[in-house]
């Protein structure tokens, strides 16, 4: 498929996949004419390297993660290596740590809302 059908099955811009096939996270044949052509399960792995950006992980990273993944189903592979799955045990702590500020950040919200709506906690 072209680059315009891929961009718009995912909802990513052609922009961000010339930038995917850039830093080696996605991969297009040629057409003679030299137009990108990426094949159906490309629409998956798209989907993957979105869901890794949204978790906070950057392009270097998710160049690392993604040979561990099978697209289909997103389940991890059997080539994970020990050193990856510590970055990856680091990465999720940091997403925990920020949840959790988010939380307190939240609470403190609604207790302002509370006290400015008369409702007091």
């Amino acid at each position: 498929m072209r680059i315009g059908e891929l961009a718009r099955r995912t909802g990513v811009s052609e922009r961000s996949l010339r930038y995917y096939e850039q830093q080696g996270l996605l991969a297009a044949d040629r057409t003679p004419g030299g137009h990108r052509d990426y094949p159906e399960r490309a629409v998956d792995r798209v989907i993957r390297i979105q869901e890794l950006f949204a978790a906070g992980l950057c392009s270097a990273k998710i160049v690392k993660l993604l040979p561990c993944m099978r697209d289909s189903d997103g389940a991890p592979s059997e080539i994970a290596t020990p050193k990856l799955v510590a970055e990856l045990t680091t990465e999720r702590d940091r997403i925990d740590r920020m949840i959790a500020d988010l939380q307190r950040s939240r609470d403190v919200l609604e207790d302002v809302i509370d006290v400015a709506a008369g409702r007091g906690r």
